[in-house]
């Protein structure tokens, strides 16, 4: 069964907005990416999107679905799709974050989809930060019992895990599909421009376990992406790697030291979110443990070097006192996952 209501919890309205989410609002694009391309199967253009295969599968109901591959835990796999090796996606294996599928005829057959119906709807609070209203245009569905309904996690009958959301059904279309070619079988997909290990990176966020922040991302709501373990957990033995947001960066669009969720809703442009890992690492993971980082009191100030790059070096900070969770809370994990595929790095 279909989630058709998903009220906001009090604490993703808070939170939701410093995630990947800020692909809602939309900014100038970064200078085209001339480095590093991890998913060799897709075509990145300059405005900020990036064409992948479109494959068509169908439910156990027999509902025709279309959905992309990103990611896959098994390196010969991933090679031969063209897509990101991410080894730690089999940790979830088990848990219901993945859901078994069956070939038929070639053809993958999910025990759910998505329901893309909802209207999106996202309102800034009066000073941009908390959203004064986040509700996700997506949907995944229920499932009647576990490891059915839909996750963008699925284990194939060889137990390969592969991260293959949703874009498109009889219901509709992703919010960020840009255009849907099924006769060619290609997807236009925007992307969002973060950091990883001092370089800029882009990445596409598809699904998330939040339904604020899927709202916020213009993503999937699947609450089964919680289960992916473990909360905090980065190494290797962990299905989740670490991505840190800011809830109080600069703002202003043409200031260089702009970043985080205030930017974000304000300026109309990407929070620049810092993940930890790139997916040539052993510790990469698509599924992204969000940790919430506020600058202490006065170190917003104009003309400071804010902008951060690297997870490590944010650490570092949070060490010292200079950064914290919201409200002054330590700097730690929120338990919120978001699905957020690395494409590149420049």
């Amino acid at each position: 069964m279909s989630r058709t209501s998903h009220p906001t919890p009090l604490v993703a309205v808070v939170t939701a907005v410093v995630l990947t989410a800020a692909a809602a609002f939309a900014g100038p694009a970064m200078a085209e990416n001339s480095g590093e391309q991890f998913i060799t199967s897709a075509t990145e253009h300059s405005d900020n999107t990036a064409t992948f295969p479109l494959k068509t599968g169908r439910t156990t109901d027999g509902r025709t679905v279309h959905y992309i591959v990103l990611d896959s835990s098994n390196g010969n796999d991933a090679d031969a799709r063209g897509v990101n090796k991410a080894p730690k996606l089999a940790n979830a294996r088990g848990t219901d974050a993945v859901k078994k599928v069956t070939i038929d005829n070639g053809m993958i057959v999910f025990p759910g989809t998505v329901d893309f119906s909802p209207v999106h709807h996202v309102v800034a609070g009066p000073g941009g930060f908390p959203p004064a209203a986040a509700d996700p245009g997506a949907v995944g569905e229920d499932g009647a019992s576990p490891r059915t309904g839909y996750s963008p996690l699925i284990e194939l009958p060889n137990g390969t895990v592969l991260n293959a959301p949703h874009v498109a059904n009889g219901s509709g279309e992703a919010d960020k599909v840009v255009a849907l070619d099924k006769v060619n079988r290609r997807v236009r997909y925007r992307e969002t421009n973060g950091f990883s290990r001092g370089d800029a990176v882009k990445y596409v966020s598809t699904d998330a376990s939040d339904p604020a922040v899927a709202a916020l991302e213009e993503s999937t709501f699947v609450a089964d992406l919680a289960h992916a373990p473990v909360a905090g957990g980065d190494g290797t033995d962990s299905a989740r790697a670490s991505l840190a947001a800011f809830v109080n960066g600069q703002t202003g669009i043409s200031n260089p030291q702009r970043q985080g969720l205030n930017s974000a809703l304000l300026d109309g442009a990407d929070p620049l979110n810092v993940l930890f890992w790139k997916p040539n690492q052993g510790r990469y993971s698509p599924l992204w443990d969000v940790f919430a980082a506020q600058w202490s009191s006065g170190r917003v100030a104009a003309g400071q070097n804010l902008r951060q790059r690297d997870f490590g070096d944010i650490i570092g900070l949070a060490d010292h006192g200079q950064i914290t969770g919201p409200g002054g809370a330590p700097f730690g994990p929120l338990d919120v996952v978001v699905d957020c595929p690395i494409v590149s790095s420049n």
